[in-house]
Formats: C-alpha cells, structure tokens, sequence
C-alpha cells in the first residue's frame, strides 16, 4: 500500500534554474535544445520560453554551446554547480567541536550597494553564519581544514576579500550562550525529518509511475531537499541532532542515484 502522504504541489520552477540544475547534476552533462524544450513542456513552460533562457544563459557564460548544437556548463555555470554540489561531501570535511568560532566580520564593508549586499549575505548565509552582534557573524568552527578552509568558501561564494574572517573563542559566557542561540535548531531538525518522510514516500511511489510524471516529481522533491542541504548550517552536537542530519543526508543520496536513473530514461526517450 502506498504512504497516505500529501500529493507533490505542481510547482513550475523557473526555466533557468530548472535548466541550470540540470545540466549541473553531474559532470559533462550535455543537452540539445530539443530535450530542453521537452523538459520545459514537463512543467508547462513554453518552447519560446525555453529557448530565450538558452540564449540568456549561453550570454551571461553559465551554458556553452558545444559539438552538434549540445548545450553544456559555461565558465560561470561551472561554479555554481560546483557550489550547489559541494553538499556531496560535505559531511567528510567536519570534525568535533571545541567551543570556538569562525567569525566574519563587515563593519568595513559598503552598505548601499544592493548587489554586493545580496551576495554577501547569500555567502554568509551558505557558510551557516549568522549575525552575533552588529557586523559580526559566526558559526562553530567545526571544519576540519579550519577558518583557511570557511575564509576560502566564502571569498568563493563572494563575500569581499577585505572582510575579516578569524577563529575565535574565549567568548564571555553571556555572549557564548547567545551564539549557541543563533540557530532555530527545532525548525532545522523538523525540516530533516519532513524531508525524510517525504522522500521516503516519493521513493515508494515513483516506481508507479508513467516516466514523464516520475522525472517530474523527481525533480521537484529532489530539488527540494538538495535546497536544505546547500544552505544547511551543518551544526555540530550537542547544537543539533548530527546523526538525523546524516540521515537525511544519506537519504538525499540515495533519492538523487534514483532520480538520475529516471531523467536518463526520460532524456533517452
């Protein structure tokens, strides 16, 4: 019998992101326009629609074109997929936590640019920081490479190369307690739980399904949850329940190799 769960919500993403993630699942994945026209019509975007996100993308260098018209990652793309995809080993760069602290602080940085400002809190907000006091945020330092390793994270996901980023500890106790506070770590340890249950339930129900309606719920429950596991904090214990994160990280894994199976059928079609 399948799981008495909730239907997936028929959530048309939008034409570049859905084309971007992809041709960035995985290494030297090719697609021609035809397929990527066929993916569109899977969620209801239109053939025009498909085509002009092409050419977008092609022009800002996140897709090239490459032998017989396949479209492939730009410079550009290849970046961001590989910061969406770091989530695959991520859990293999921690280690136990001592009680300090990587802290970034922005005090020095411009305030009225609204660009820079969204890529700098996007930076801090995909390294798990999170703001302690005015212009100064943190997160446990629990990397096993150190703060080298969350400095070079964050230059990479944008943050501006003047800004400050050290390891700290020796906090007072009342500003120690607040920054073991930062986190909603309920909020973050029931969304490893929903997610779980929802993959469980997808992973029963997709092999009763036609391809199309497979590749399309496949895409929409895997895109969800890679979604919490790119801008996952990853908390060390006793801040939050590490064996369920790993758990619904394992689970993710295993969605995403059935996933990859379905849309090589799809595309093959």
């Amino acid at each position: 019998m399948l799981p008495q769960s909730k239907p997936i919500r028929p959530i048309k993403p939008r034409p570049r992101s859905l084309l971007l993630n992809l041709i960035g699942s995985r290494g030297n994945v090719k697609m021609n326009a035809a397929n990527a026209v066929r993916v569109g019509a899977l969620f209801g975007i239109s053939e025009n629609n498909v085509r002009v996100t092409l050419t977008r993308l092609v022009s800002s260098h996140l897709l090239k074109i490459v032998e017989r018209g396949d479209y492939q990652l730009g410079e550009k793309g290849q970046q961001l997929a590989k910061q969406v995809n770091a989530w695959r080993e991520a859990e293999s760069s921690l280690c136990d936590w001592q009680g300090d602290w990587v802290v970034a602080t922005t005090n020095g940085l411009g305030k009225t640019n609204r660009s820079a400002l969204r890529i700098r809190q996007r930076a801090l907000h995909m390294m798990g920081m999170q703001q302690l006091i005015h212009d100064l945020y943190v997160r446990p330092s629990n990397f096993a490479q150190g703060t080298d390793f969350v400095r070079t994270k964050l230059l990479d996901l944008g943050l501006e190369p003047t800004a400050p980023v050290f390891r700290a500890s020796d906090f007072a106790s009342d500003l120690q307690q607040k920054a073991k506070t930062l986190w909603d770590v309920n909020a973050l340890e029931t969304c490893y739980r929903q997610g779980l249950q929802e993959l469980e339930d997808s992973l029963e129900r997709l092999p009763t399904l036609a391809l199309d309606e497979a590749a399309k719920e496949s895409y929409l429950v895997g895109d969800n949850a890679l979604q919490q596991l790119v801008f996952d904090p990853l908390l060390p214990a006793p801040l939050a329940d590490v064996a369920l994160r790993q758990q619904f990280r394992n689970k993710v894994r295993e969605y995403d190799e059935v996933g990859e199976r379905i849309w090589f059928r799809f595309l093959a079609q």
